[in-house]
């Protein structure tokens, strides 16, 4: 997908390193798998929508998209500051949209740290709500 200069597109494993400097140049928390070896075996999985938004050469945006047979859910939405406020948040969360309802996905969950409150503002700004009446209990291996 393209969209004036911006084109949406799979990432790719010659992408990891600019994606990996997005993400720490980011307001978003860093998590255990910000690593090369995390992300090129993202790039490679089947079933994964791993998407960037690329700018003139530059990625500017990231999300991606997990499919579990049952329900969509979406981490790592991220658009590079100077970008912001230009669609391309909502261009990246279209497409992996799109791609979900091929696959017969009726309900998405977002991935949103509630310590970050512009994100979300974000998420409510563009449909989703929040749902009180869960939370997500995690476990590092």
């Amino acid at each position: 997908m393209s969209t004036g200069e911006v084109t949406i597109r799979d990432c790719r494993r010659e992408d990891v390193a600019s994606v990996l400097a997005l993400w720490a140049a980011s307001p978003a928390a860093p998590t255990p798998t910000d690593t090369p070896e995390y992300l090129e075996r993202a790039v490679s999985e089947p079933g994964l929508e791993f998407l960037v938004a690329e700018s003139n050469g530059e990625i500017t945006g990231t999300i991606i998209g997990g499919f579990d047979g049952w329900r969509g859910s979406i981490y790592r939405l991220t658009v590079a500051e100077q970008y912001q406020r230009q669609g391309i948040g909502r261009a990246l969360l279209e497409e992996v949209k799109a791609r979900f309802a091929l696959n017969g996905v009726k309900v998405v969950g977002a991935y949103v740290r509630k310590d970050h409150p512009w994100a979300l503002d974000y998420w409510d700004s563009v449909g989703f709500k929040l749902d009180e009446r869960f939370v997500i209990f995690m476990h590092r291996m």
